[in-house]
Formats: structure tokens, C-alpha cells, sequence
């Protein structure tokens, strides 16, 4: 199969910034660089992962989130939302981050990437946009969660690539569909079962590799 999106923007760590967390420091500031950037197993070459227990390794390598989503969020905000201000790498344009399945697979450039997991909005990403009211909330009802990729296939990759969507899995859960769910809590403890059975069972037949912090959750939501 193939689907086409653009890459408009490769965004890396501009500096970090002191950040009352338990690390102490966070690498949010992210803005677009001009060069070709080489995209390996722990992300984007001269990135940074402040807290990698958290947001980072192998599994949350690189996040990508969408123009179209960005855009929503200009008028809840107030104000524009350039690339790398939500911290993402990858600023995309045609392509449904939130909406990719579990496992889905882009050729960017000559990287290979592979969507993991949804982003869990933090009290640090709060605060990067000066702290709007409710934030935390808002975004995750907004179901906007872009998406964390692991690096299948190391390789370099730039601003005006086109983004192919080269494999999705049969499963069918899609980013959207598990954060949705998974972050209502006890109402859908049932639609949360039938999701994770779904990627169990893909799982199983290595059609897809679980990260482990999805793998956790499926176990959880199988076991309520």
C-alpha cells in the first residue's frame, strides 16, 4: 500500500530549560532546523531526551504531530502553533498522525519509522505554554495526541520529504481509538478490553511489536 503525506518541519532540542520536575531540566524547546538530520534508534541526531524514563528511548524515539491538528489548537489557544512548540520532531501536512494504527509503518526520506503510542500529556508540557487552564485535560479530550514512532530502519530524512505510509496492520486501532478510550476511564473498561484483545492478538502473530509501556496497558485493560 501506499498513502502520501509531506514533511514540513524536522525539529530538534533548541536548549533546555530549567523545569521544576523530577529531572530538573527539559527538552521541550524544540524548533525546525534547515539541514538534513539522521534519524537512529534513540531519535533525531543532535536531539536530546531530558527524561527518558518518561519521554524517551527506543519506543518514543521520535514524535510527529500533524499541521492539521496544530491548527485546531491556534484558536482554543489564541495564538499560533509553529513547529516544535508542542516539542514534536516531526511537523507532518496530509498525513492523520493521531488517526495512524498501532504498528503502522512511514518512509520518510531514508528512515523507516514505526508508530508506537499515543503522547500523554504532562504537567511540563503545561507549562511550556504558559500553563492554559486545564490544560492536561483539554488536549486529552481533544483526542489530538500525535504519535511517538520507533526508528525501524535508521536513515536521514528533511524538511519537504514526502511522507509514505508504506504498511498498516490489520488490527485496526488507531492511536486515537486506544488514547480515547484507554483515558476514559472506567466507562469504557469494556471498549478498552475489545481494543487490547485486537492487539493482543496482532501482537501474538508478530504482526506488531507492543512497546512496553503499550504493552503494560493492554495487559491492564485485559485484566479489569
Amino acid at each position: 500500500m501506499s498513502a502520501m503525506g509531506e514533511l514540513l518541519a524536522v525539529c530538534r532540542v533548541h536548549q533546555l530549560l530549567p523545569d521544576p520536575g523530577t529531572v530538573g531540566v527539559t527538552a521541550i524547546d524544540k524548533r525546525p532546523v534547515q539541514d538534513r538530520v539522521r534519524a537512529g534508534r534513540y531519535g533525531l541526531y543532535g536531539d536530546v531526551q531530558a527524561d527518558r524514563a518518561d519521554h524517551g528511548g527506543p519506543d518514543q524515539a521520535v514524535y510527529a504531530y500533524a499541521a492539521e491538528d496544530a491548527a485546531f489548537w491556534e484558536p482554543e489557544l489564541e495564538r499560533e502553533i509553529p513547529p516544535g512548540l508542542f516539542g514534536e520532531n516531526l511537523r507532518t501536512r496530509a498525513v492523520d498522525v493521531s488517526g495512524a494504527l498501532i504498528g503502522e509503518r512511514w518512509r520518510i526520506g531514508t528512515a523507516l519509522l514505526e508508530v508506537t503510542q499515543p503522547r500523554t500529556p504532562c504537567a511540563t508540557f503545561a507549562r511550556r505554554l504558559g500553563s492554559p487552564p486545564r490544560w492536561v485535560r483539554r488536549f486529552t479530550e481533544a483526542n489530538r495526541t500525535g504519535a511517538y514512532l520507533r526508528v525501524v530502519e535508521p536513515g536521514e530524512l528533511g524538511a519537504g520529504d514526502a511522507v509514505e505510509i508504506v504498511s498498516r496492520p490489520t488490527h485496526g486501532v488507531s492511536v486515537a481509538d486506544w488514547y480515547g478510550t484507554w483515558s476514559a476511564g472506567a466507562p469504557a473498561f469494556a471498549a478498552a478490553a475489545e481494543l487490547a484483545g485486537a492487539l493482543r492478538t496482532s501482537a501474538e502473530a508478530g504482526e506488531v511489536r507492543l512497546s512496553d509501556e503499550m504493552d503494560a496497558r493492554v495487559t491492564k485493560a485485559l485484566s479489569r
